[in-house]
């Protein structure tokens, strides 16, 4: 079983100055190895019939409506399923220190979409993108295997690889942007990415609704 993560917006929470309104975590399974292997070989395919060198990188928020679409259409027979949770930044919603650090704040979110997940997930090789702070991505990897297998080893272990090598990161951050996209509801095709991929959709929470969290410092809990 193989597991690919990426984010859409930022953990940050200056939303006037900049920070977006939505920070979203995107979940990609596949339980069949020789399913994303397939599902690379697509990819890499898709950047021949575009033209498109196979050093060339698909990422949702740079490409175009006509990319999108052949990229979502390529990707679509596959058999993986994702999960999505988009993370409300309002202000009155939101308290407690730890949201006002983006490395908890981004551990936390991670945390809500894997304990959707877990269910599904066994023995699952995750795959993070490299890209960013070494560190904290070895941090996260560690607070997801200690989080994750309390009782059972959901996560048989982390990789760390750069996007811009890996299609099926890639996919992940489609993925996450077209559910990001979608929650906004502000943009151009705004659902129509989303119902592309519809059939492949488990669950995407939108988190908080109603409730006022807490995030400590210490930890993460709901």
């Amino acid at each position: 079983m193989l597991v690919f993560i990426d984010e859409s917006g930022d953990p940050g929470l200056k939303i006037p100055h900049g920070s977006s309104r939505f920070f979203t975590v995107a979940l990609v399974v596949f339980e069949e190895n020789g399913e994303a292997e397939a599902c690379d070989q697509r990819i890499n395919l898709l950047k021949r019939e575009i033209k498109w060198s196979e050093a060339s990188e698909f990422h949702f928020k740079r490409n175009s409506d006509n990319v999108r679409q052949a990229f979502l259409n390529a990707v679509s027979p596959y058999s993986f399923f994702y999960y999505g949770v988009v993370i409300n930044k309002d202000p009155k919603k939101l308290r407690g220190e730890g949201f006002k650090h983006k490395s908890s704040f981004y551990k936390y979110a991670c945390s809500l979409v894997f304990e959707n997940a877990k269910d599904k997930l066994d023995q699952a090789t995750v795959v993070i993108d490299k890209s960013g702070n070494l560190e904290f991505r070895n941090q996260l990897a560690t607070y997801l295997r200690h989080k994750m297998n309390q009782k059972t080893k959901i996560i048989k272990k982390v990789k760390m690889q750069r996007s811009s090598g890996n299609n099926l990161l890639q996919l992940a951050d489609y993925i996450a942007g077209v559910i990001n996209r979608s929650v906004m509801n502000q943009k151009k095709r705004s659902d129509y990415y989303r119902s592309m991929i519809a059939h492949r959709e488990i669950s995407v929470q939108i988190w908080p609704r109603t409730q006022i969290p807490t995030l400590s410092l210490k930890g993460t809990r709901r």
